[in-house]
């Protein structure tokens, strides 16, 4: 009765059954995977905030495929406030980066053509392939004093129905960005092998690195392009790219479900795939009016939101390193950007039942490495947005293993 791409395994998994009874059990939880902003103690200005949804305006239906004018300029002044020059015709509104990416593959893919994802990274790019039908191979992040693609691997794992490769940008888990290097290099193999590159840049503003000199930023808020921050994928030229972000990481506000797409590359490949992502745009038009009048303001709020984010995980790094140092056989690999550190543990059993003893036996809940698609064990990832008490306890509690 059912089509078989929902045939999924919905059986809970070890450690979510483990999770289950804990908190059943009424325990102390300390959530070393904490991804919910608005759930950890940060400051919203909550009467701008509510006041930007009463806009009489949303009285009036005004459908438009790629969403309101007024809403995508604001999306174009949020890449122009970073020195980034684009287009409100190349932006395109979703009610989430899921919706962005369904977008994306659909244009793209014709069932069982193929996309390349990194690994390590989030779990996501799996379900939602899998409803579009759509096949995933994966290409290695390699860590040698820092993260790197793996350019090899990508060349190798192309077939014939390769039709993109997938960048996150900075990657989830591991906050690796993309180098002009490593662009160059995936510009040339899409350009030539007529593929696009898809960017996700959820975690953009949240860079924990000057990449003029590789040193750690003083100032909470990321600086100028030009000052050492991060290029976005935005402005890609050398290939068609598709570059998406949103309210959910960028202002902290994932309930308010409004993200983007923006289109660049060259320009008649460009006209093209806007052309038809504003068809399948109009076929569902999701965005819902209010929002869209409100995502300028609720854009104005990042520079607050961020510097508070900043601010905690810079704090919980330098507390994880403190921790670290008294515990010799743990360490954390290098952090370019990002919520979230991988810390390297000895690989005496599986993460799987590591995770399960941790929350058992000390009430810490961490993601083991393989949910994010680590080759091997002995990787756990942990959350720099929580709290910072009951982050240096978690940490102490969950380091106090080793």
């Amino acid at each position: 009765m059912f089509a078989e791409r929902t045939n999924w395994n919905l059986t809970p998994n070890r450690l979510s059954e483990a999770l289950a009874q804990h908190l059943a059990g009424g325990k102390r939880l300390y959530d070393l995977s904490a991804s919910n902003p608005t759930e950890v103690g940060f400051s919203y200005d909550h009467e701008t905030i509510l006041h930007a949804m009463c806009n009489p305006a949303a009285l009036t239906y005004v459908p438009d495929p790629k969403g309101l004018v007024r809403a995508r300029q604001g999306v174009a002044e949020y890449y122009a406030d970073r020195g980034d020059d684009v287009s409100v015709e190349d932006i395109i509104l979703t009610a989430s980066t899921s919706e962005a990416y369904s977008f994306v593959f659909r244009a793209l893919c014709n069932p069982g053509d193929e996309l390349l994802v990194p690994a390590p990274s989030y779990p996501l790019f799996g379900f939602l392939a899998g409803i579009h039908d759509v096949t995933l191979a994966h290409y290695p992040l390699v860590y040698d004093h820092g993260w790197q693609v793996d350019l090899p691997s990508v060349e190798k794992a192309i077939t014939p129905r390769t039709r993109g490769i997938i960048v996150v940008n900075p990657n989830n888990p591991t906050g690796h960005f993309v180098k002009p290097e490593e662009l160059a290099a995936l510009n040339a193999i899409c350009s030539g092998r007529d593929m696009a590159l898809i960017a996700d840049e959820v975690f953009l503003d949240f860079a924990h690195v000057d990449f003029n000199g590789r040193r750690e930023l003083s100032k909470a808020r990321p600086r100028a392009a030009n000052g050492g921050r991060p290029q976005s994928l935005a402005v890609n030229g050398g290939a068609l790219t598709f570059t998406m972000s949103g309210l959910s990481k960028i202002s902290g506000l994932p309930q308010m479900k409004a993200a983007w797409l923006v289109a660049s590359g060259p320009e008649a490949l460009k006209k093209q795939a806007v052309e038809r992502i504003e068809v399948i745009a109009d076929t569902y038009l999701s965005m819902n009016a209010p929002i869209q009048l409100a995502l300028p303001i609720f854009l104005e709020q990042r520079h607050g939101f961020q510097k508070q984010v900043l601010t905690r995980v810079r704090r919980n790094v330098g507390e994880l390193d403190r921790q670290l140092m008294l515990r010799k056989m743990c360490s954390r690999l290098e952090i370019e950007g990002g919520w979230y550190a991988v810390v390297r543990v000895p690989a005496t059993r599986s993460d799987d039942d590591l995770a399960v003893d941790l929350l058992t036996k000390k009430g810490i809940y961490v993601h083991p490495g393989h949910f994010y698609d680590f080759a091997t064990d002995g990787y756990l990832i942990v959350s720099l947005i929580m709290p910072e008490r009951d982050f240096a306890e978690g940490c102490r509690q969950m380091l106090s293993m080793f």
